[in-house]
């Protein structure tokens, strides 16, 4: 069972929660009465801690970061997660037990203390691009736990991550968080583009943990060049993870990345995790009706968020946005890229994330799930508050999967 401490904070979580989610509905319905839809939105609630950017690399994990206001029209924004080539990598004990025959046998190779080598250095790191939870309507890509998660998650994959900060329900509705993932990934092959003009075209070069390497435009604007993209991504190696909701937007971005072919080059989407992914349906599963009442996001608080996010006329549990297995939406899902999927115990999601997941191997799809006892939902993504000892565990987990995707040396670490 989870510890005291993790029931304990679960109880004040969804009080808290209530609050909000029914204040947002109340304001979402003055909002629809009075038509006044607010195209901008926010990326981020007034009452959430957040954590400062700080493009110097910290003594206390190695991790340099900076935010970037990507969309001109938008409050879509980006952190950028840099982990030094130098920093060591902590370990911890696992904690999981194996789903289906797919998931991990055993205990893992040890990752502890890798550190890139001398020859490597030079070599840019692969994208993460992330995406929050926060059932649509709240979290944010630099809230002190999400932070907290990135910087682990670059510095075990040894990886640059981009949290995406997109717009929140009910102030931009579906289907805005999506459409914010997509321009994400359009605005980092722009990036990819722009830097190799500027190599071309030989400008400057500056050295320090701020990554700069351009002497030109570097201010907010369609031609600016991102130096740190340009110095240390290879955007041919991009991973998409969300956890939670976020999982749902990585797995639609995703599922346009396929469909659209060519569009997003020289960004290729290589693989994808999924953390505890918020789906759902109408025709309950046996976790949905088991734990309908479990721990963090119930049932009866996601039927809100999903309210608040989906369009009124638009309301519909079996919706594109709400479920993956309705047949006929997307591209076939032997296109879909490899998929790793996190679940916890006690996460009343769990058993269509795993449905999902075993729709995925069925036809040919690299899709192991990860399946954590004595867990609740977002029990890694909130490890900053819940310290549980499988957050770590689960971080390098992923860590290990994603590796057989994103080496430059093939891949050595897959099992």
């Amino acid at each position: 069972m989870p510890s005291v401490a993790v029931k304990l904070y679960s109880v004040f979580f969804k009080l808290v929660l209530k609050h909000r989610l029914q204040s947002l509905l109340q304001s979402s319905s003055v909002q629809t009465t009075e038509n006044k839809p607010d195209p901008f939105g926010i990326t981020c609630r007034a009452d959430e801690s957040t954590a400062p950017a700080n493009p110097s690399f910290s003594s206390a994990d190695g991790v340099a970061t900076k935010d970037i206001h990507i969309d001109p029209l938008s409050s879509l924004s980006i952190r950028i997660f840099l982990p030094s080539p130098n920093f060591t990598v902590p370990s911890a004990p696992v904690q999981k037990q194996a789903q289906n025959g797919q998931a991990y046998q055993g205990y893992r190779p040890s990752i502890n203390g890798v550190r890139r080598q001398s020859k490597e250095n030079s070599k840019k790191l692969p994208v993460i691009v992330q995406f929050h939870g926060g059932g649509f309507v709240m979290g944010s890509n630099i809230s002190s736990a999400n932070d907290f998660f990135c910087r682990r998650i670059a510095k075990v994959c040894d990886a640059m991550v981009i949290a995406v900060g997109y717009r929140l329900a009910p102030e931009s509705r579906y289907p805005a968080a999506f459409d914010d993932g997509l321009k994400v990934l359009r605005w980092l092959g722009k990036q990819s583009n722009l830097a190799s003009i500027a190599s071309t075209n030989g400008l400057g070069s500056g050295g320090g943990a701020e990554g700069r390497i351009f002497n030109g435009n570097d201010t907010f604007g369609s031609a600016s060049v991102e130096p740190w993209l340009a110095a240390h991504a290879d955007l041919s190696r991009c991973v998409l993870l969300g956890a939670s909701c976020g999982a749902n937007v990585a797995n639609h971005v995703a599922c346009r990345a396929v469909e659209s072919g060519k569009q997003f080059e020289p960004v290729k989407v290589v693989a994808q995790v999924l953390m505890y992914p918020f789906f759902i349906g109408s025709v309950p599963t046996h976790s949905e009706i088991r734990l309908a009442n479990s721990y963090f996001y119930d049932k009866a608080m996601s039927l809100l968020s999903w309210k608040l996010f989906l369009p009124e006329k638009e309301f519909d549990l079996d919706h594109s946005a709400a479920n993956p297995l309705v047949p006929g939406r997307g591209p076939p899902l032997k296109h879909m890229p490899p998929t790793l999927t996190v679940v916890a115990e006690h996460d009343w999601m769990r058993d269509r994330a795993i449905a999902y997941s075993e729709e995925l191997r069925k036809v040919n799809v690299d899709a192991p799930v990860l399946d954590y006892k004595d867990t609740v939902h977002e029990f890694a993504s909130l490890d900053m508050l819940l310290r549980t000892p499988q957050a770590q565990a689960c971080a390098e987990d992923i860590a290990i999967w994603v590796k057989k995707y994103i080496s430059i040396r093939g891949h050595e670490l897959s099992y």
